[in-house]
């Protein structure tokens, strides 16, 4: 090779725009379908909001579905995880104690997980995706629904309310945080769930005559 010839610069490995992996991606979806809605929202709306090409975004989900499959799950399973560790018995750990855990601990899955739950509780079966996850939300109230019958059948619980209603009740009272709570607030996660698990436990307490 002579000293004029130079050689040819091996290409550069192509690289994705940098900070929209398939997590970014999602971030920014689940935002979108809460502002927007999920029906109302395409995947060009996604495109120009993160200013990419809608190919661009394919290259890492196949579809707006599966991003709202990925939402959704992002809400359920570390749930889930913590409603199926509650309802395993535990060696000198009432039933009482594992639901005020189970409360506890849904309050801090919710502050972690609040955008993807909002969009969770927005969802109203319209899609094979929407009714796996209303179904998950199902089996956890049903499992909920046994720990307070549970509690309520050691004494440490009024057992004049219906179980599945407070349950629904329980739930609800976390929910709302979807509402209201803000990460910036005036109330740290601790306190509310502080605030909650108190209120809730001590309006269920049985008391002696």
């Amino acid at each position: 090779m002579s000293t004029t010839e130079q050689a040819e610069p091996a290409p550069r490995r192509r690289r994705g725009r940098p900070g929209y992996d398939q997590p970014a991606i999602l971030r920014a979806a689940i935002d979108l379908f809460n502002r927007r809605g999920y029906d109302a929202t395409s995947m060009g709306d996604l495109a120009k909001e993160l200013g990419l090409t809608k190919p661009a975004i394919y290259h890492h989900v196949t579809s707006k579905e599966q991003l709202l499959g990925l939402a959704l799950d992002d809400a359920l399973d570390e749930l889930t995880a913590v409603v199926t560790e509650a309802s395993r018995e535990r060696a000198g750990v009432g039933a009482y104690e594992r639901l005020r855990e189970v409360v506890r601990r849904s309050v801090e899955v919710l502050v972690a997980h609040q955008p993807s739950v909002t969009l969770l509780l927005r969802v109203r079966g319209n899609s094979e995706v929407e009714l796996a996850a209303l179904e998950r939300r199902r089996w956890l109230d049903d499992r909920l629904a046994a720990l307070v019958a549970e509690a309520a059948a050691e004494g440490a619980l009024r057992d004049n309310v219906p179980p599945a209603l407070v349950s629904r009740l329980l739930f609800g009272m976390v929910n709302s945080l979807v509402e209201w709570y803000r990460p910036d607030g005036a109330y740290d996660p601790v306190m509310v769930a502080d605030a909650i698990t108190t209120v809730a436990f001590d309006g269920l307490a049985k008391h002696e005559a």
